[in-house]
């Protein structure tokens, strides 16, 4: 080795290991062992839904598969693995950016955006190649089941949910197979067209990164599930569908960031205005509430809501802890700040905010003041009538949480799909990040165990996001038409009533 590569290696280890060159064991032991220790002391849910041994297991094995070299890439999916594994819909690992941007690069990613619809895999692209709506059995001889599953560690969900990986695989399908397969230059298809049994084959070349967003942008689902991914312009809407039926939508409740913010006002208000028309109008009997694309957002947003839902006195959960008042391993902690100066002051008011939260120690946890979780009134206006509450897997954190309150203490009848949300509780509020000292992936979870304020029932099961009263799917000739299957049976459902 020279003594420019000496040197670079010293101030740079990362940069000079490309896609495919190995690490060497100990230092990826060393980044396995400091992770860890990281999740042990700093994530309150890493027992959650998994036993000491439970997990205490998989890190044998991770252990195990370092016993010779890797490549970055290899190790990246073996943290993965166990992040997946401790099942929380706010885990997240990421590659470094360097590696990252580089990987990205070329020709190389599958061309065409998919939609799981039930347990086939669609073609949802409008092209001259392999027609929409047509299943994909193989790509490349690998069966679709396989590629499937070996994608459900790339997007993690509450418990032990996997409807919602549906929403990542759909969304990133072409990168995910880049990640797990390698970069191609073509793939051979092996499909069926819709309606269709007798497989045929079709060789496609693959595109751009930049090509394969786009693609996705021009989805053929788009005019049903445009709001499923990415940004939201209409934050909330409100209508009248029929002289007894009124439809309130919330795709996010990323609607300011606390209750004092002017965006949050603006939508209070614009909430009781519904509401009191609702009052105003007995005979609209029936309230359709939509969060199927509700990935989450900032409190109050989602207790607001269900405020005008409920008749009865509520919190936002029943407990509620954290592991540390003191940030462990506060060297390999991701500031928002760059000074070192600056960096110290905010790990000092972090601390601070979760003392003031978080302030009685109970054995090995600090639990939090009731003053931040107290016994919430519903508003003056609320609903009176019947509610039908729309679901989807792509429901999660804020999301799940207000679906498990109108799940469990209003007369809602729940339609659509599993959450990827919990239905009793998970991990929120507080994320943090940590960068792993030697590879530099860096890994982000939130550090507050919290169970939310919704009954047991034999319909909800623990690990689970909330299971609908009626299980709706789009089949294909639903998909093929965009239709929206999920409020159409609703409608229907209502008539019948």
């Amino acid at each position: 080795m020279s003594k420019f590569k000496t040197l670079l290696f010293l101030f740079f280890p990362f940069l000079l290991f490309s896609q495919n060159e190995k690490w060497p064991a100990a230092k990826l032991k060393q980044d396995l062992s400091t992770f860890k220790e990281i999740r042990e002391k700093a994530n309150s849910g890493v027992y959650k839904y998994r036993t000491k041994k439970q997990i205490d297991s998989i890190y044998s094995w991770a252990f195990s598969e370092l016993k010779k070299p890797k490549s970055l890439l290899n190790f990246y999916k073996i943290i993965l693995k166990i992040t997946d594994f401790e099942g929380s819909v706010h885990n997240n690992t990421t590659l470094p950016d360097d590696f990252q941007n580089k990987y990205t690069s070329g020709k190389v990613f599958f061309p065409y955006p998919v939609k799981l619809i039930g347990d086939k895999v669609i073609i949802n692209f409008k092209n001259t190649e392999i027609p929409v709506g047509s299943q994909i059995h193989k790509i490349n001889g690998i069966k679709i089941e396989k590629i499937i599953s070996r994608f459900y560690k790339y997007y993690t969900t509450d418990g032990y949910n996997i409807s919602g990986k549906s929403i990542g695989i759909s969304a990133s399908f072409g990168r995910y197979f880049e990640l797990e397969f390698g970069p191609k230059e073509h793939f051979l298809v092996q499909y069926s067209l819709p309606d269709q049994t007798q497989k045929q084959s079709k060789k496609v070349l693959a595109v751009s990164n930049e090509t394969r967003k786009e693609n996705f942008k021009n989805r053929h689902s788009l005019p049903v599930d445009s709001l499923y991914y990415g940004k939201i312009k209409n934050k909330y809407t409100f209508k009248i569908c029929t002289p007894h039926t009124a439809l309130l939508s919330i795709p996010t409740f990323a609607i300011g960031m606390n209750a004092e913010d002017k965006e949050h006002i603006v939508y209070k208000k614009y909430l009781d205005s519904c509401f009191q028309l609702l009052t105003l109008h007995p005979e609209i009997k029936n309230l359709i509430v939509d969060v199927r694309s509700n990935g989450g957002g900032s409190d109050p947003n989602d207790l607001v809501a269900f405020s005008y839902l409920t008749q009865k006195p509520y919190r936002e959960n029943t407990s509620a802890f954290i592991n540390f008042q003191k940030i462990p391993f506060p060297q390999y902690f991701v500031y928002e700040e760059t000074e070192p100066k600056k960096q110290m002051e905010e790990l000092s008011e972090f601390e601070a905010e979760l003392k003031e939260e978080y302030p009685e120690l109970k054995g090995k946890i600090y639990l939090q003041d009731p003053k931040f979780n107290r016994l919430l009134q519903p508003d003056k206006n609320n609903f009176q009538g019947q509610i039908y509450l729309l679901i989807s897997p792509r429901i999660a954190s804020a999301g799940s949480l207000f679906a498990s309150l109108v799940t469990g203490h209003t007369n809602a009848i729940v339609i659509g799909e599993e959450t990827m949300g919990g239905y009793y509780g998970h991990n929120g509020h507080t994320p943090v990040e940590y960068e792993l000292p030697n590879t530099k992936i860096k890994t982000q979870f939130s550090i507050v165990n919290l169970e939310q304020d919704a009954p047991k029932k034999p319909s909800q099961l623990f690990g689970r996001g909330i299971i609908p009263d009626h299980e709706i799917k789009q089949n294909i000739p639903d998909f093929i038409q965009n239709k929206d299957t999920q409020f159409e049976y609703t409608l229907k459902l209502i008539e019948q009533k």
